[in-house]
């Protein structure tokens, strides 16, 4: 440090803050605590701490420093900790159509009821979307009830909860028949979960519709300000809380499921956190067996983030993964196609 400038310290000292931030959110990820909000709250811009250890990196090796070494053993360790976040492109697998299934998942904001888009057809495009899409399974959250008798080539379907019960409404819509249903309650939440067993040629497979807690947080110059600050601070601690609570109440749920599994939804919680580690486990992500690009499902004030997802234990082998481009929500629908080995 005494051959450095004063700038030169200057940034050692921001890239040391900014390296263990990394760090400590990448060890956090592991733990089955919300132990401070702030900072878990980081963890959604976890490839932005990435690029910003990246620029540290330059700077240290255009100036031949040693401090290089810093930043680039936390992009390592990080690297192995939270994996890719941006996908190349991959080479298409060959797809036995009569022996896959393909689904998809979209949170429809109630297609548009509250009128978030200022379009009065936006209803009638996911409808159409999804008719020309075409897939075996649809896991909708946030679904409007009303738009469901427009799906004549889905027979089979299960509703989580009736209308005005202040729930988050959710649907699975299938093509094959459904021999059993329910909703996994979350406490004192708004959200839920829901479960549907379908016959699939001779296997039975259980698929999963998730949504987890909500932020209900508008990010703005407004939710910093003296006021506002300590309000948001609860909002954000009991929203993770409660998260965590939903993760650990399906976790003992999924570890009982006697059949193939697939888990699709919304998590409102990034890759990077430990919300989405524990629902995982060890089910494969399809966006990481198969996606391109950065996977985006929602757009948080211009940032592209992955907070929606499907999931397949390892009897399915995933074959394709897409994120379309379709702006009738606040989130992003998303396909996979799944192979049974």
């Amino acid at each position: 440090m005494k051959k450095l400038s004063l700038f030169s310290r200057i940034v050692f000292v921001l890239n040391v803050f900014f390296a263990l931030t990394l760090l400590f959110i990448g060890f956090t990820s592991y733990s089955q605590e919300n132990s401070f909000p702030p900072l878990l709250l980081l963890s959604l811009f976890v490839p932005l701490l990435f690029v910003v250890n990246l620029f540290f990196c330059l700077y240290w090796f255009i100036r031949r420093k040693k401090h290089f070494w810093l930043s680039f053993v936390t992009i390592l360790i990080g690297y192995f900790v939270f994996g890719v976040f941006y996908m190349a492109t991959k080479q298409k697998k060959e797809i036995d159509f009569n022996n896959s299934l393909n689904i998809i998942s979209y949170n429809s904001r109630g297609f548009n009821i509250y009128e978030n888009i200022k379009r009065k057809d936006v209803g009638d495009q996911i409808v159409r979307f999804i008719s020309s899409e075409n897939p075996d399974i649809v896991c909708f959250q946030e679904v409007n009830y009303a738009y469901l008798k427009h799906f004549d080539s889905y027979p089979y379907r299960y509703r989580s909860v009736k209308s005005g019960s202040g729930k988050s409404k959710l649907a699975i819509l299938s093509k094959y028949p459904i021999i059993s249903n329910a909703t996994i309650s979350f406490p004192n939440s708004s959200n839920d979960a829901v479960y549907a067993d379908i016959v699939f040629k001779k296997d039975t497979i259980r698929i999963y519709n998730v949504h987890l807690q909500s932020y209900k947080i508008v990010p703005s110059s407004q939710t910093l300000t003296e006021g506002q600050s300590e309000r948001t601070y609860r909002k954000l601690r009991n929203t993770f809380d409660k998260q965590l609570e939903q993760a650990k109440i399906f976790r003992e749920h999924l570890k009982k499921s006697p059949f193939k599994t697939i888990i699709s939804g919304d998590f409102n919680n990034t890759q990077f956190s430990n919300i989405y580690r524990m629902v995982k486990g060890d089910f494969q992500d399809s966006f990481l067996e198969a996606g391109q690009g950065f996977g985006r499902t929602y757009d948080l004030k211009g940032l592209p983030m992955r907070i929606d997802y499907i999931l397949a234990d390892d009897s399915f082998e995933i074959l394709e993964h897409q994120n379309y481009d379709v702006k009738l929500s606040d989130h992003y629908p998303i396909k996979a196609t799944l192979g049974i080995k």
